[in-house]
């Protein structure tokens, strides 16, 4: 696996606190205790951003709306642009 590095400078408070939480998750350094939470906060961010949660009612309303649909009307062409612009679908 190719590696990358990352240079930063903190706080000498909050690299304590991480050094502490790292030792008190059982990690090996500083070092993997950072990437572990990289990891885990970035696929949660990305989540968030590449995917829309509805509630049933909202979702159910669509769908009957689309089905209704004879022909796309120009905000639906619209929608679906968008949709493939931001890769979704």
């Amino acid at each position: 696996m190719a590696t990358s590095r990352i240079d930063m400078r903190i706080d000498e408070t909050v690299k304590a606190a991480a050094e502490k939480a790292a030792a008190l998750e059982g990690m090996k350094s500083l070092t993997e205790y950072v990437v572990r939470l990289i990891e885990k906060d970035s696929q949660r961010v990305i989540n968030e951003h590449e995917s829309i949660t509805v509630k049933d009612d909202v979702f159910d309303r669509f769908i009957r709306a689309c089905d209704a649909a004879k022909v796309p009307n120009q905000k639906l062409r619209e929608a679906k642009k968008m949709a493939q612009r931001k890769g979704i679908g």
